[in-house]
């Protein structure tokens, strides 16, 4: 039985909330905060991508490589700017 993708970072993030836990029981529920907050900015990031360019999704573009490829960096340039919005607070 193979483990699902990226279960090591799973574990470590684990070990790391229960290393906050013991060290700073204070800071679980920012912690939390901060995790959803970057968690809603991908996924409105998401949404603002489908929604600017309705028929410029990567996953249903039959065009060149090459339009596929930016179409799926547009969609990470736009999700990574909502999350580093989000993050910085603006």
């Amino acid at each position: 039985m193979r483990l699902p993708r990226l279960a090591d970072w799973i574990a470590i993030a684990v070990v790391l909330t229960l290393a906050i836990g013991i060290i700073a029981p204070q800071q679980l529920p920012v912690t939390l905060y901060k995790l959803s907050l970057v968690s809603l900015a991908a996924a409105v990031g998401y949404w603002i991508d489908r929604s600017l360019f309705p028929y410029a999704r990567p996953d249903e573009l039959t065009l060149s490589d090459l339009q596929t490829a930016s179409a799926y960096l547009r969609r990470a340039f736009i999700v990574g700017a909502c999350i580093i919005g989000v993050s910085l607070g603006a």
